[in-house]
């Protein structure tokens, strides 16, 4: 049976403005080529049954709900299963009319990357529940997992934004971020996914100035307008002083990888995730010196990057 409903949205990184884009810092933000789909068809009975695949084809979560309460009935996990139960419930109360027919319903979803990296499961999945629920994602998000909504505005769009949110308004524009030195950029997974959520709850604890906020507002827009690799690492190094200052925690690259050529900043929730690496040696140099290191995931920008990968590429 073919699919009624298909949806995608496109994972994430955050180049700048990690923990301040809370505060209202301007953060840029980069939609990734790698995303997730979900697919849903509809047959008779009362329940829904769920299905994530990694890239691999090998299912990472299934789970079966009641579809009145949305209690899982069987799952592989349960507290993906109460996270998606919650979700159903917040997408209810926001569109009364989804899910209201007795049917059952069966959803698969299928990610680009692992799931343990942290460029967007939880955004892209609340981005096409949002699309099939016919409500505002940012919404489902600020009922759901919280957090700035920046991934959300990644997920929807094919370039990369400069983000702000305040109280009253979320601000999206296009970023005109397209580095002549792509070549030189490379993305490397540190193999430790941090909870956001978590680090955002660190994070609160920390004395923000406007001064900071100022400061990373500025690199923001500065890296959309930087020329050449010497004055973007500059920037990135700058950014990186701040942050760990603000956190009391020394820079990635001062812990991990001071003999390293170039620069390397933490990409989002600091201490696993991914970082940015710039190199001016080639890229089998590169990534043989991070594979010594112990780290094997590793990418070149222009793979990764939304804006600069063939269309073939894209999943």
């Amino acid at each position: 049976m073919p699919p009624k409903h298909s949806f995608r949205a496109n994972g994430k990184v955050l180049l700048t403005g990690e923990y301040l884009v809370l505060d209202g810092a301007l953060a840029l933000g980069l939609p990734l080529s790698v995303g997730q789909r979900m697919l849903i068809t509809e047959g008779s009975g009362s329940e829904i049954v769920w299905e994530s695949i990694r890239p691999n084809g090998e299912t990472w979560f299934s789970g079966k709900f009641d579809l009145f309460g949305f209690d899982p009935i069987k799952t592989s996990d349960d507290g993906m299963a109460l996270r998606l139960k919650e979700i159903f419930e917040s997408a209810v109360r926001l569109n009364s009319d989804f899910l209201s027919k007795w049917k059952k319903y069966r959803v698969r979803t299928e990610m680009d990357f692992e799931p343990e990296w942290g460029l967007g499961s939880s955004s892209t999945l609340i981005t096409c529940i949002a699309a099939w629920a016919d409500i505002d994602p940012y919404d489902l998000l600020e009922t759901t997992f919280g957090g700035s909504g920046y991934d959300i505005a990644c997920a929807m769009t094919d370039h990369p934004v400069l983000y702000q949110v305040d109280d009253l308004s979320i601000d999206v524009q296009d970023a005109g971020f397209s580095p002549s030195f792509a070549d030189n950029l490379y993305f490397v997974f540190l193999g430790q996914k941090r909870d956001t959520r978590l680090a955002a709850r660190e994070y609160a604890d920390k004395k923000i100035s406007p001064k900071d906020i100022a400061e990373v507002s500025a690199i923001s827009k500065a890296m959309c307008s930087v020329s050449n690799l010497s004055a973007f690492e500059d920037l990135l190094k700058t950014h990186e002083q701040l942050i760990g200052n603000i956190l009391q925690r020394n820079p990635v690259k001062q812990d991990l990888f001071s003999d390293f050529w170039g620069e390397v900043k933490s990409l989002g929730a600091w201490g696993g995730d991914f970082v940015l690496a710039t190199s001016t040696k080639s890229s089998s140099d590169t990534q043989t010196y991070f594979n010594n290191k112990g780290y094997h995931t590793f990418f070149p920008y222009k793979q990764l990057a939304l804006c600069h990968a063939g269309v073939n590429e894209r999943a």
